[in-house]
């Protein structure tokens, strides 16, 4: 008896079934569309967090730069140190801002201050030809002769001989490159070393 009753239920409800499946066959295609697809108004929006809207990176602003190209003894060639120091200047962002660069020559304490100036001044417009030659505009380019007034290492040691890595470093032109208006490096705020001689 109740297989039976569980029979009559079955036949019923696939009855319905089938009267449901007819009524959507007779129904017209635009209503089954229209039912199958979501409104064009609704947004999709993640179930698993917020919509977050991505900043705009900002990049970090560029800073001066200090640069030191070295020179031999008596010289104005550039060495192999020297060419990739001005390689990495010509490549900087600083160079590609377009911002004023200023050469600064020096040289060690022996020899006249003259000729010392004199070559300093030579030193430093050999790097302004070099960058010139390499694309940089020549109306960015100041050149300041200093000699052996500014050095960075004692010319001489303490019993008065020279001191010859001291001069070697003092043989220099120094870049700098900031935009325009902004403060001197801070080389030239310090006072300068009185110079030995030797």
């Amino acid at each position: 008896m109740k297989s039976n009753l569980a029979l009559v239920a079955t036949a019923g409800l696939v009855a319905l079934s089938g009267c449901e499946g007819e009524a959507r066959r007779d129904a017209p295609e635009a209503e089954l569309t229209t039912q199958a697809e979501p409104p064009a108004s609704a947004t999709p929006a993640s179930i698993i967090r917020p919509e977050v809207i991505a900043e705009k990176a900002v990049a970090p602003p560029v800073a001066p730069l200090d640069a030191t190209i070295p020179f031999g003894e008596g010289g104005f060639s550039f060495t192999p140190e020297a060419e990739r120091a001005l390689a990495e200047v010509l490549e900087s962002d600083q160079v590609a801002e377009g911002w004023p660069i200023v050469l600064r020559g020096h040289t060690d304490s022996v020899g006249h201050d003259e000729v010392n100036l004199r070559a300093s001044r030579q030193r430093a417009e050999a790097v302004a030809e070099w960058l010139i030659e390499n694309g940089v505009d020549e109306d960015r380019i100041e050149i300041i002769a200093l000699g052996e007034q500014r050095p960075i290492a004692p010319n001489a040691l303490p019993d008065g001989s020279p001191n010859e890595e001291g001069r070697a470093k003092n043989r220099r032109v120094t870049v700098h490159l900031a935009p325009p208006g902004a403060a001197p490096p801070v080389e030239m705020l310090a006072e300068p070393e009185p110079a030995s001689e030797g």
